[in-house]
């Protein structure tokens, strides 16, 4: 499989300006198909992984799933993840804008480097043409341990909104949706420590 390595990216708000560039990410191209009904509101996009993936609160199999953004207002967004029929919702996730200098004409997903044997953890989602992407945050426990295992910094939140992000709620009005948006975004480092959001999320645009 091949590996490409970008430096994911944020600028959502001024409070960024003049962070530190972070590591660089794997970004694994792993059957991405752009939807062919393509809604820039919610920017839908069908994706299909030839390999189990991870995302905030559980692990997906191979197959083919449907990413949509439900809330696009604010600096906190709310992915939700459904089955290629979209008739089940599998999660409910809590995003923070990603940035990229070049955007690309077809959908990027970008992976937090993982030991082989265990499944690729997305790190964040970009829509075909967008700039900006949804960079995930992970519950403080399992943010923990990926820093650990990977050797990067990782988005986190409190652990107890990990039972916010099974609603079956499509609505961003829904209390547990609107805990989410609300609830504090920091980060861990691979010693398990604390590190402020400015710290993780950078500036410095990959092309």
């Amino acid at each position: 499989m091949s590996r490409n390595t970008f430096t994911t990216t944020s600028k959502w708000n001024q409070l960024l300006v003049g962070a530190l560039a972070i590591s660089s990410l794997a970004a694994l191209c792993i059957g991405l198909m752009p939807s062919a009904a393509a809604d820039e509101s919610d920017k839908k996009t069908i994706v299909t992984f030839n390999a189990p993936v991870e995302v905030p609160g559980k692990a997906l199999p191979a197959g083919t799933y449907v990413f949509k953004l439900l809330d696009s207002t604010g600096n906190r967004n709310i992915v939700q993840i459904y089955d290629k029929d979209e008739k089940k919702l599998l999660a409910t996730i809590l995003a923070i804008p990603d940035y990229r200098l070049m955007p690309s004409d077809k959908p990027v997903i970008t992976f937090e480097e993982r030991p082989s044997g265990t499944p690729e953890a997305i790190k964040a989602w970009f829509y075909p043409g967008d700039t900006y992407g949804q960079q995930l945050v992970y519950p403080h426990k399992r943010a923990a341990e990926l820093a650990k295992r990977t050797n990067q910094n990782v988005l986190s939140m409190r652990d107890d909104m990990t039972k916010n992000m099974t609603t079956s709620s499509t609505s961003a009005s829904d209390p547990n949706i609107k805990a989410m948006q609300n609830t504090e975004v920091t980060g861990v480092n691979p010693s398990g420590d604390p590190v402020a959001l400015v710290i993780i999320v950078a500036t410095k645009p990959q092309q």
